[in-house]
């Protein structure tokens, strides 16, 4: 049965905020059995939210590794795999999660604060915050590039006092999984400072790209860090 390019566009979108609103569920449901908590080992976090995504939606598949990183560990860029670490009582953690739901990828990353740090605590409010500046950038923009975005979301970290942590992207494509692969031959599938290419276009298979926007800020001094991600252009 021949299928249109807008109705099948308008089910990628569906299932793409779908798969985001089970992500985001998963997420509160960790909250609300307080599995992120002192005296937890990171990976025995990760383990729990792995089996909690299978009870809730049968979700095995995730398209990149678990993340659950606390303490120092939250200064760390993505490819690092730092040994295990047991989350303390004044601690800051994030979980950064890619769940694969009917065939679409969910990316999210969200931020905990286990005491009552003020700077910790600042922290995790300026997150979303930045996101919905970096958001609404986008948003008033119709041309902007990949180089453009990472610069302004560069520009509200450091306005807010942070640094920008990570690998040197902000965000990068998502869509059917697998999605393109990314990789430093591909910038144009990266929010980064190298990327000129205008991020309202079409993929190689001429499906609209849809991104995902990360935050990574760090605290100036190096103390700690935190993230946090979901869709950028939809939702």
């Amino acid at each position: 049965m021949y299928v249109d390019s807008a109705t099948a566009e308008e089910f990628r979108i569906r299932r793409l905020l779908e798969a985001q609103a089970n992500a985001i569920k998963l997420f509160d449901t960790v909250v609300e059995h307080g599995l992120i908590a002192a005296g937890q080992s990171e990976k025995a976090i990760s383990d729990r939210i792995r089996d909690l995504a299978d009870d809730l939606f049968g979700a095995t598949r995730h398209w990149h590794k678990r993340i659950i990183r606390s303490g120092p560990n939250t200064l760390l860029p993505y490819n690092d795999n730092p040994p295990d670490r047991i989350l303390q009582h004044d601690d800051i953690a994030f979980a950064d999660f890619g769940p694969i739901f009917a065939e679409f990828e969910a990316d999210l990353g969200r931020t905990y604060v286990l005491g009552d740090d003020p700077v910790k605590l600042r922290l995790t409010a300026d997150l979303p915050r930045i996101f919905d500046a970096g958001r609404r950038f986008f948003a008033e923009h119709p041309a902007i590039t990949g180089a453009q975005l990472h610069a302004e979301i560069d520009r509200l970290a450091r306005e807010a006092g942070w640094h920008l942590g990570g690998t040197g992207f902000a965000g990068h494509l998502v869509g059917e999984f697998p999605h393109e692969i990314m990789d430093a031959e591909r910038i144009h599938s990266y929010i980064a400072p190298g990327n000129t290419t205008p991020m309202r276009g079409t993929d190689r298979a001429g499906r609209v790209c849809h991104w995902i926007l990360e935050i990574h800020l760090v605290e100036p001094a190096g103390g700690f860090g935190g993230f946090y991600e979901q869709l950028l252009d939809i939702g």
